[in-house]
């Protein structure tokens, strides 16, 4: 686990998201995590819904399921699975300046500005769960993955993107990248492949599915990059923000991120895990 040297917590996270706001906005739009490409071809907002509806199809949602979105940021990726699928969907963000943003009413969509950790959510309440790049800023992760665990009915599906760190990394790629990366993103910690799959299974998930998608993810950050040089140029309140804001460090790690998937330092995964026990509460034997 690659853990930064200066502690992160739930208050640094709202802190990073509610000052940088109009940055991320303007940079990444109404969803704020990566997009997914499949041909090259598409633009960077159809890339976005690409991935979220990776996640919908993973989770094999139908219509009526109770869903939970962990980190949810503005809403967009709950309000796109409502619509699309049918689901209600309640999320979790630190931050309530997405809270706010995330207003804008969809029916079957509730937003709370809350502690995933402390989620206060009944257990067996929700038929399926998602974190999309929120995973990376829990300070207790076996904590995050109990939590859902917990809060799932049997037989729920749960599938996590993640930022990972490369496997056994060491000498400049942590030090240069990885530590870095944390620290500027409040992130306080990255884990690999692997620990994340023991992290699930302690907590009583089995693991369904993984697929490591970096190649098709990593042309996020140029796209991110040309978008704030731009704004910058543009933007008086972009420039303010990146001489002034007390998260103003956090641009000196677009060109670390796009350096780290390059390098193989970073990747990108999507776990899908499932929480043993057949929907409704019955056992299946099978398993």
């Amino acid at each position: 686990m690659i853990v930064p040297n200066i502690s992160q917590d739930a208050v640094a996270v709202a802190d990073h998201y509610d000052e940088l706001d109009p940055v991320y906005r303007r940079v990444w739009g109404d969803h704020v995590h990566h997009g997914l490409w499949t041909t090259g071809r598409e633009t960077p907002g159809e890339a976005v819904e690409a991935l979220v509806d990776t996640v919908g199809d993973r989770l094999g949602l139908m219509p009526g399921q109770e869903c939970v979105d962990i980190g949810c940021g503005y809403g967009s990726t709950a309000r796109r699975l409502a619509v699309m699928r049918g689901v209600r969907v309640t999320g979790f963000t630190l931050s309530a300046e997405q809270a706010y943003a995330a207003a804008n009413p969809v029916p079957g969509v509730n937003i709370e500005v809350r502690d995933w950790l402390a989620n206060g959510l009944p257990d067996a309440s929700a038929d399926a769960a998602w974190a999309i790049e929120s995973s990376e800023h829990m300070v207790d992760k076996p904590r995050f993955f109990a939590e859902a665990h917990r809060v799932l009915a049997p037989g729920g599906p749960f599938v996590i993107c993640a930022w990972l760190a490369e496997t056994d990394a060491r000498g400049w790629k942590v030090r240069h990248l990885l530590e870095p990366i944390c620290r500027e993103g409040r992130l306080p910690s990255m884990g690999t492949r692997e620990e994340y799959e023991a992290m699930a299974m302690a907590a009583g998930f089995e693991i369904t599915g993984y697929e490591d998608v970096s190649r098709r993810v990593a042309r996020t950050w140029p796209i991110c990059a040309r978008r704030l040089v731009k704004a910058l140029f543009v933007d008086p309140e972009m420039r303010r923000l990146a001489l002034r804001a007390r998260n103003r460090v956090f641009v000196l790690s677009i060109p670390r991120l796009i350096l780290a998937y390059r390098t193989g330092a970073m990747r990108y995964g999507i776990f899908t895990v499932t929480k043993a026990g057949a929907p409704g509460g019955q056992t299946n034997p099978a398993n």
